[in-house]
């Protein structure tokens, strides 16, 4: 992840993202170093994940939490879910530093919220990870399908990254036929992972690149992808290149040596900076799905839990996307803006039509 530099006071930095309220979470006993940001809750309670990564800075922490947070709100306003937004992390090696005490530690953090905020598994963290906050808050989805959760999201998210693909390739080829097309997926996590399954499925050259390249050689010979070095990826002449890893991809540097028409992918804040980058894709002739508009699979299922919806309610809520990623486009095209920023004004619009809503009884 590139390193990010804040400014020097951290309410400059809330009022810059517009955040209601940033929880500090720290115990010396487990060792717990945490953030939790509530960003909006316009729609509803704040949503977000449980991120465990081992940040360089304090400050690089603080950064990804809040646009972690704010995006959250723009994707539950822009699935139609009756959700705000917000997310949480925590400072440390999940490889190494996780442990029960820890997360339950956490989850007593989360109590705390009063429901304000509903955690759900996110890098870093698993099904079993949510169980053990789950044994100290009710505020929690995503644990295991055995206990009453919903388990793991990826399978759900990968399918909303697929419609999302659908959407730009008919967009950009006039049908969302995917035969013969070809795309980079950078990231074999568990969403990355599906996502591989799924265009293999639809007659897709894959190639597949991680910083793992162990998995990506496993996952290459299971579905019968092109393994590639993480160094070369943007090398490649490809239709799309799918971002399944860590946000910040897209910048100044790989735009430039981008082969590829479409970006589309699962990873959140692909880019580095709305503003910069997503004019330059526009000036580029590049068709950027915004990562929040189809990588909602995760917030929907989530949401599916926490209203008890079927399975089937969800996966029509995940298609959806489809819809929601074409309405982006259109608005795109039409007022020739960055596909983030209509996607943005769309977001917004519903919040601010909701908040018209609840400001009288």
């Amino acid at each position: 992840m590139p390193e990010q530099h804040p400014p020097e006071s951290i309410f400059s930095q809330l009022d810059a993202f517009g955040h209601k309220k940033v929880v500090f979470c720290t115990d010396p006993d487990t060792h717990l170093k945490a953030i939790i940001a509530i960003h909006n809750t316009t729609l509803g309670p704040a949503f977000g994940g449980v991120r465990m990564w081992a940040y360089k800075t304090e400050g690089d922490a603080l950064n990804d939490v809040l646009r972690l947070a704010k995006s959250m709100t723009y994707k539950a306003a822009i699935a139609g879910l009756n959700l705000g937004g917000g997310y949480s992390v925590i400072i440390g090696d999940s490889r190494q530093d996780k442990n029960e005490a820890l997360l339950r530690k956490f989850g007593r953090f989360i109590k705390n919220l009063n429901g304000e905020f509903i955690a759900a598994e996110d890098v870093g963290t698993s099904p079993r990870d949510m169980e053990y906050i789950k044994m100290e808050t009710n505020h929690v989805t995503g644990a295991p399908e055995n206990i009453g959760g919903s388990g793991d999201p990826s399978p759900i998210t990968a399918l909303g990254v697929l419609m999302g693909i659908k959407a730009c390739v008919r967009e950009m080829y006039g049908s969302d036929s995917l035969t013969g097309k070809s795309v980079i997926v950078q990231g074999i996590g568990h969403v990355g992972e599906n996502l591989v399954r799924l265009l293999r499925d639809e007659n897709v050259k894959v190639y597949a690149s991680d910083i793992n390249e162990e998995r990506v050689s496993q996952i290459s010979k299971k579905y019968g992808a092109q393994p590639v070095s993480n160094n070369n990826i943007f090398d490649i002449d490809a239709d799309i290149y799918a971002p399944c890893a860590m946000g910040g991809t897209v910048n100044s540097q790989t735009i430039a040596k981008l082969k590829c028409g479409i970006i589309a992918g699962s990873a959140n804040n692909q880019l580095l900076d709305e503003n910069v980058h997503g004019q330059m894709l526009l000036d580029k002739g590049v068709l950027f799905a915004p990562d929040y508009v189809i990588n909602a699979g995760g917030i929907i299922t989530g949401y599916s839990e926490l209203m008890n919806f079927n399975k089937k309610r969800t996966l029509q809520l995940t298609e959806n996307i489809y819809d929601a990623t074409r309405n982006v486009l259109k608005l795109s095209k039409a007022e020739n803006i960055p596909t983030i920023s209509a996607a943005n004004k769309i977001a917004e619009k519903r919040i601010e039509d909701i908040r018209k809503v609840k400001s009288s009884y």
